[in-house]
């Protein structure tokens, strides 16, 4: 099957007269159950047309000038060091509003966990394909899966990727649920990014002025769900992403990357590089998050670009309560952020609508789905 989208391709690209089938092509595509890796282990050279994105520019910026660098900031001894805390609060503040995106060194997380998280993800993806299937699917309800692509029929392009997908809280699968190669890792993993989330919200209320357990009681952010990604090695990477231009649809995101490189942020009508830095994450802000905030924190677009090299790992830990209670809950501005300085420029709305809006409305078009909840 595999084989027969990449033949197909070739034959359109010698002029034969074949009537490109979109859909036909996903679906067979989405039948093999062996993702982009898949296509890869068939020994394609020219990636099937389902993966081409119209008008890329894949023009960015390395400078190394500190005005197009993301923010880094060292979390060492906040805990027990009011002064230095004060001090990371500030640049965390400066970080959200201007950049949307920072990394975070000496965060807590041993090196070792991160390194074996990256490995275990890795094994999951290399695994024996018929082992893999059993685990793919498009129900989003399940708790873990992998699949290829969010929504590959609605996409107008597709992303050059796979995704092993974790529901973790507030209700955990149960770790029979889980891929026995990576199991472990990711139970501790999740356990400590957990713990980490919820240090920075505290940072992020402190910064915001408020309480600093204001954040960690919404109910509506007390959710986790962890997509571990695999970008295999792409034969015409200036042809495809391999993750679109996007916000992310949640209050905060914490990434783990390894050190092959892509992810980018848009930063001043830039395209700025993040690169990976051993040993460190990198958070950014999401749409729930700009929000609550009425504006004060921005999330903002970013995208990881296909390389000739790979794979390339990298593990997105979402915040946000997606659950049935968690989701029916309002989400607004916050009111004591709001004045005559500051009205607000969100109205109320719950999490299920925002979501709904994110995936069902959007058609993952590369827009922000903020737009239509602005007043």
């Amino acid at each position: 099957m595999v084989v027969t989208i990449s033949n197909k391709l070739e034959s359109q690209e010698a002029g034969n007269n074949f009537t490109y089938d979109r859909i036909a092509e996903v679906k067979a595509f989405d039948d093999t159950k062996l993702g982009v890796k898949g296509l890869l282990d068939s020994g394609v050279t020219k990636i099937p047309r389902i993966f081409h994105h119209s008008k890329l520019d894949l023009n960015g910026t390395s400078k190394s000038d500190s005005n197009f660098s993301v923010p880094s900031i060292d979390l060492k001894d906040i805990d027990i060091n009011s002064s230095l805390r004060v001090e990371v609060v500030g640049k965390i503040q400066r970080a959200c509003k201007k950049w949307g995106f920072f990394r975070v060194i000496n965060h807590g997380i041993p090196v070792e966990v991160l390194d074996d998280m990256i490995c275990g993800i890795r094994r999951f993806h290399e695994q024996d394909g018929e082992v893999k299937k059993m685990f793919y699917s498009r129900d989003n309800n399940k708790k873990v899966r992998y699949f290829s692509n969010v929504n590959p029929f609605k996409s107008q392009a597709a992303n050059w990727r796979d995704t092993l997908s974790f529901f973790l809280s507030p209700d955990p699968p149960n770790p029979d649920e889980m891929p026995a190669v990576c199991r472990d890792v990711v139970m501790e993993y999740s356990k400590q990014i957990r713990a980490l989330g919820f240090k920075i919200f505290e940072l992020f209320s402190e910064a915001l002025g408020l309480n600093p357990s204001y954040l960690n009681e919404l109910d509506s952010a007390n959710g986790q769900f962890i997509l571990c990604h695999y970008y295999p090695a792409c034969p015409e990477p200036k042809l495809t992403l391999g993750t679109s231009k996007h916000t992310d649809g949640d209050f905060m995101t914490i990434l783990l990357q390894d050190q092959i490189g892509g992810l980018q942020v848009l930063h001043e009508n830039q395209w700025i590089d993040v690169h990976p830095v051993h040993g460190s994450l990198v958070v950014n802000i999401g749409d729930f998050l700009q929000l609550i905030t009425n504006g004060m924190f921005s999330s903002v677009y970013h995208r990881v670009l296909a390389r000739h090299i790979g794979p390339r790992i990298s593990i997105a830990s979402f915040f946000v309560n997606v659950s049935p209670n968690g989701s029916s809950k309002a989400v607004g501005p916050i009111k004591a952020l709001l004045s005559k300085e500051n009205p607000p420029i969100y109205r109320d709305t719950t999490v299920k609508d925002v979501m709904t809006h994110y995936f069902d409305e959007k058609s993952f078009d590369g827009s922000t789905s903020l737009k239509t909840f602005m007043l």
